[in-house]
């Protein structure tokens, strides 16, 4: 009897290791699908009739890409950590049920049948193996698949390494593609002319980012725009967010030195791209205090939406934007072991960079969160 009651004992064991989440390796092919059509947007791009836009297009597909397919290969690393500790931990009781039925194999069946307490024994042994001799084919069908898987995982992690890698150097080259041509149009829409010494004159006596903010309202370009893009209050919970990214801090929320500002924090890729929310003109873009690269758009005459953090630039003061078009760059190095697709520990820390979000409202700053579609992030 012990047989029968190591065997049933070491089955209910297993199958309660069963794991249910959904399927990684369709994650991961999905994603890695993604990147073939973003490097197909690459080529088309070049002759496309608006280069930027196609190339902008081209940039967010490669980075919601990257993006999906870092978290096909997390899932994957993670099933196949679970399937290692399972044969792990049952690595002696499976040994020991190997052995078992080996023996069993070896045992000529007539007298593995027969039982010392006689005919009635013998009645009792043949019923036990009647029974265990279907459990144990089913276990062994499962423990095959979950080998094959483990295969197959490993197969796809080496397949979506490589993809990732592509995928990076794909990026890289729509990026640099897209900055040649935001610098090299010359018809962009724009509606006034930003008077560089004034404007060297704010940036000089303006200590805070409040200081510098109320000032724009003080410049004579200023008073000439007529914000007609509508009202920003109509376009409420419909706003897509500047950068692919997730939220870090909320509107005030102190972040670990204790330190408050009236805005939100999105954590984001190195080198992600930053376009705008919404139709407006630019009222200031480059480097403001402490804040990194800075890009102020006016979306109406009540209102204006600080962008902080980038690392690069693409658009002059004056310039009108449309919503999706692209502002400049995060700050960082997109490199393979910057974001490690093989980190499980769920923290996000290959989003090593921040994009600082601040809405003002007159002279007072106001929670940015109610605008945006808490859907457009990552």
């Amino acid at each position: 009897m012990w047989i029968r009651g190591f065997i049933c004992a070491a089955l209910f064991a297993l199958s309660g290791q069963a794991i249910a989440q959904s399927d990684p390796k369709i994650t991961a092919q999905r994603a890695a699908l993604q990147l073939d059509t973003a490097a197909t947007a690459l080529i088309q791009a070049e002759n496309a009739t608006d280069r930027v836009k196609a190339l902008t297009e081209t940039v967010a597909a490669y980075e919601e890409g990257l993006i999906a397919l870092r978290q096909g290969i997390r899932q994957v690393a993670v099933r196949e950590s679970a399937l290692r500790q399972i044969f792990d931990a049952r690595s002696l009781e499976i040994s020991r049920l190997l052995a078992a039925l080996q023996a069993m194999e070896r045992s000529p069946a007539p007298l593995l049948m027969l039982h010392p307490s006689g005919p009635a024994g013998t009645a009792r042994s043949s019923m036990m193996l009647a029974e265990v001799t279907p459990a144990l084919q089913i276990q062994a069908e499962s423990l095959k698949r979950q080998i094959d898987e483990l295969n197959l995982l490993q197969a796809i992690q080496t397949g979506a390494a490589d993809a990732l890698r592509e995928g990076l150097a794909g990026v890289q080259t729509a990026r640099a593609r897209l900055s040649e041509a935001r610098a090299d149009r010359i018809d962009l829409p724009r509606q006034f002319s930003a008077d560089p010494e004034a404007m060297q004159a704010l940036l000089n006596n303006s200590e805070t980012l409040r200081a510098f903010a109320d000032g724009l309202n003080s410049l004579p370009e200023g008073n000439s725009l007529s914000g007609g893009y509508g009202r920003l209050e109509d376009l409420i919970g419909a706003l897509a967010l500047p950068v692919n990214g997730t939220l870090l801090r909320g509107y005030n929320e102190p972040d670990a030195a204790g330190i408050t500002r009236p805005g939100i924090v999105l954590a984001t890729m190195p080198e992600a791209l930053v376009t705008s929310p919404v139709a407006a003109t630019i009222r200031y873009a480059g480097p403001l205090l402490d804040y990194g690269n800075v890009i102020i758009l006016e979306p109406d005459s009540q209102h204006l939406l600080v962008l902080a953090g980038l690392g690069a630039v693409y658009s002059q003061p004056g310039e009108i934007v449309q919503p999706g078009t692209a502002l400049g760059l995060m700050s960082g190095e997109t490199t393979l072991g910057a974001v490690s697709p093989f980190s499980t520990d769920g923290t996000g820390a290959e989003r090593s960079e921040t994009l600082y979000i601040e809405l003002r409202q007159g002279d007072s700053p106001t929670d940015p969160s109610p605008w945006f579609d808490p859907g457009s992030g990552n």
